[in-house]
C-alpha cells in the first residue's frame, strides 16, 4: 500500500512537470527566447525553486562573521556602489538599464522575499552566482573577497532603510561610462579657460 501511495505521488508530480514544461515550450515557439519579454508566474515559480534548490543546507545555516557597525557598513556601501549598483542600483531597486533586460530582471533586495533570505543564503549567492541568470559569482576564494562579501550582507539587509544622503555619496562612488569622463574633462578644461577638444564618436552598428 506504502509503494503505491509512493508511485501515484511521484506519477503525480511527474505529471506536473510534465505540464508545466509544456506550457513553456508552447509559450516559447508563441514569443520566441527573447529576453526582452517579462517572464511568466511559471517561470518565476521554476527559478525561484531551482535557485532554492541549489542552494546547499549548510550554506543556508551559516552566520554572518563579522560584526555589523558603521564602518563595515560604509566599506558595504562603497563596495555595493562600484561593484553592484549597475545592475541593482544604488537603492537596491534593480532598475537601471542593465538591471531592466536581464532576463530575469535584477530583484528588488528590499522587499520582504529577498530579506527573508538568511545571512548565508546571501553570502553564497554573492560568492558563487546563480546560474542562468545575470548574478555572476564574485568570490575568488581568498578570506578578503569573503570578508566583502560578509560585508555587503549587512549591507542588504540595510537597504530598506537606506538614506538619500548615502545614495548621493553612492553615486559619487558609482563606476563612471566614457562619456561622463569626457564631460568631466571638458567642463575642467573650460573652467582652466581653455576651449574643450570635442573627441570624435564612433558609431559601431
Amino acid at each position: 500500500m506504502q509503494k503505491l501511495a509512493w508511485f501515484l505521488l511521484g506519477a503525480i508530480a511527474l505529471a506536473g512537470v510534465t505540464a508545466i514544461a509544456g506550457v513553456m515550450l508552447l509559450k516559447a515557439s508563441a514569443d520566441g527566447f527573447s529576453a526582452r519579454a517579462k517572464p511568466s508566474a511559471i517561470e518565476a515559480f521554476v527559478a525561484r525553486t531551482a535557485r532554492g534548490a541549489a542552494l546547499p543546507a549548510a550554506a543556508k545555516d551559516k552566520r554572518n562573521p563579522i560584526a555589523n557597525s558603521s564602518e563595515v557598513l560604509a566599506e558595504g556601501r562603497a563596495h555595493w556602489a562600484d561593484h553592484c549598483a549597475i545592475c541593482h542600483a544604488n537603492d537596491g531597486s534593480g532598475d537601471t538599464p542593465m538591471g531592466r533586460q536581464m532576463y530575469p530582471p535584477a530583484p528588488d533586495m528590499r522587499t520582504q522575499r529577498a530579506q527573508r533570505a538568511s545571512d548565508g543564503e546571501l553570502f553564497y549567492i554573492i560568492e558563487n552566482g546563480i546560474r542562468f541568470t545575470g548574478m555572476p559569482a564574485w568570490g575568488t576564494g581568498t578570506d578578503q573577497d569573503a570578508q566583502d562579501s560578509w560585508k555587503l550582507v549587512h549591507f542588504i539587509r540595510h537597504l530598506p532603510d537606506l538614506s538619500p544622503g548615502e545614495i548621493q555619496e553612492m553615486e559619487k562612488l558609482n563606476p563612471k561610462s566614457l562619456a561622463d569622463l569626457e564631460e568631466e574633462k571638458q567642463e575642467e578644461q573650460f573652467l582652466k579657460g581653455q576651449t574643450p577638444v570635442e573627441t570624435k564618436r564612433h558609431d559601431h552598428h
